[in-house]
């Protein structure tokens, strides 16, 4: 018969169980959502919205999806306090922190020049 998890810590030495209390506990920081985090600095969903200025069911709607623009993301990011940091991960090198994008998402989108037409849609209106 096999053993429990806590059978088997409960084998392993005291400075054993807590490094490997204090890497899970990294693991878990490392894998928060959007949710996780905002639950973890005591934010509801509401005073989130309310910084963001949008309403309660946007953010619940931000929390379910598993990809948004990153502009949307570093509105929430900063509304919780933080500032959204893009690190691009390579294997056998450096962490690279990718930089400029902070700086293109506040152009207001006036200043970004027109934007191109789907050739989808010209060939549909012609």
């Amino acid at each position: 018969m096999g053993r429990t998890v806590n059978e088997k810590l409960a084998q392993v030495s005291k400075e054993r169980r807590e490094k490997i209390e204090r890497r899970a506990a990294e693991l878990i920081l490392e894998e928060y959502s959007l949710r996780d985090l905002r639950r973890a600095l005591g934010r509801t969903q509401a005073k989130l919205a309310s910084s963001l200025k949008v309403g309660q069911d946007t953010v619940a709607r931000y929390e379910q999806r598993s990809d948004m623009l990153l502009s949307t993301l570093r509105h929430c990011i900063e509304a919780l306090g933080g500032q959204l940091s893009l690190v691009a991960d390579f294997p056998g090198r450096p962490s690279v922190r990718l930089k400029g994008f902070a700086d293109i998402a506040s152009i207001p989108d006036t200043a970004r020049g027109p934007r191109r037409r789907d050739s989808s849609r010209r060939a549909r209106a012609s």
